[in-house]
């Protein structure tokens, strides 16, 4: 038996609880400190309720709740809180894996009394940290993350062979984790509806469908075997961040130094997790250009936000027309590895450096309390 842990509205429970006037109010928390100009990076329960998620400009989630209050992210809360929490779970003695800063994953497969240890969690972590966790039990990860959705905030289930049916009987398909709109679509049109029609598909049904990918989601619907496969390789495939502009603009400068930001936020996740990227993907949408999207492998992988940012500038130059307008960005990482290339020359072992001590000084005293100076101009409406 896996037990999942999903933290509940995450970064708007941890504001929420150093700040009670926020308690039981929509609460917006935005990737920068300007709400006009930002993007919803979390939203309280509170302000779900009116539509508001993840990924929307913040314009608009103040239009469906004018009265939502509004906080900056502050990433070295939720790591700080994150890494707390993980110690938590250390204590409980068994294999645990650490699947996201809000989801963790404990393998009590000779754990005498699986309900008893999830209830136990959730209390801990509430007491301690004044937020609440739902949890999740089934006999893999796949379905022990969906279980710790069906009775969120704060609450638990449990998937066992007696109930299984059931349960995946009542839920969409695309409630899977890996079930994306595009991959509904398809299994819409072959008549798989529910997670239970998906679940009961034999092995070469969804290679047909989805080619070798359908073959890992029948083994991850029916594994058995908790961590097996997943220690392997539990790093990210990719790491990402995008943002969508007040308005769309033709000011190269304006837009680099967007791409800068994206760049550097890339590679302090990147960087988080002991990882560096040799494929750098770039896209941008516009009015006159579209969707644009395109990426470039390096032999030297790299964790430095410069060098990524210098590497996005080399795709951007793909795009012929000149100085189009530009309405939303993206950056990505990828073919990711543990090991960045080695800093041969006194340069890139200073940079190296520079990056280590900035990363501690953000950890500390907040998220952006240094950065590049071309950031600025991302503040030009």
């Amino acid at each position: 038996m896996i037990l999942h842990i999903d933290m509940d509205a995450f970064f708007a429970s941890i504001e929420q609880a150093i700040n009670p006037r926020l308690k039981g109010k929509p609460l917006i928390v935005g990737s920068r400190a300007n709400k006009l100009h930002t993007v919803v990076c979390a939203a309280s329960y509170e302000a779900k309720a009116y539509g508001i998620d993840s990924g929307m400009p913040t314009k608009e989630a103040l239009r469906l709740c004018p009265e939502a209050r509004f906080v900056p992210a502050e990433q070295g809360r939720y790591i700080w809180t994150s890494e707390k929490i993980l110690e938590l779970l250390k204590e409980y003695g068994f294999e645990l894996v650490y699947a996201s800063i809000d989801e963790f994953q404990l393998d009590i497969r000779y754990a005498p009394q699986p309900e008893s240890i999830g209830r136990d969690i959730r209390k801990r972590i509430e007491q301690r940290f004044n937020i609440t966790a739902s949890v999740g039990i089934a006999k893999n990860c796949l379905l022990a993350k969906l279980a710790s959705k069906l009775n969120k905030p704060n609450g638990m289930a449990i998937l066992t062979e007696k109930n299984l049916s059931r349960i995946l009987a009542g839920l969409p398909a695309e409630n899977l984790c890996g079930i994306g709109a595009k991959s509904s679509a398809v299994l819409n049109e072959l008549g798989v509806k529910t997670c239970l029609d998906l679940y009961q598909k034999p092995p070469l049904f969804l290679k047909r469908a989805f080619g070798k990918q359908g073959l890992n989601l029948y083994a991850s619907l029916h594994s058995s075997d908790s961590f097996e496969g997943l220690k392997a390789d539990n790093r990210p495939k990719s790491i990402g961040h995008s943002y969508t502009l007040p308005r769309a603009s033709e000011n190269t400068g304006f837009i680099k130094a967007w791409i800068r930001l994206l760049s550097e936020m890339v590679s302090r996740r990147l960087r988080e997790q002991n990882l560096a990227c040799r494929t750098a993907h770039l896209w941008a949408s516009g009015p006159e250009i579209g969707n644009f999207a395109a990426q470039k492998t390096f032999q030297a992988a790299t964790d430095d936000g410069y060098e990524l940012y210098l590497r996005c500038l080399k795709i951007i130059a793909k795009i012929s027309q000149k100085a189009p307008k530009i309405r939303a960005l993206g950056v990505t990482g990828s073919n990711l590895t543990l090991e960045s290339f080695l800093p041969l020359f006194n340069e890139q072992k200073r940079g190296e450096e520079i990056n280590r001590a900035v990363d501690r000084i953000n950890t500390r005293l907040g998220e952006d309390t240094i950065y590049p100076a071309v950031i600025e101009l991302t503040k030009i409406c």
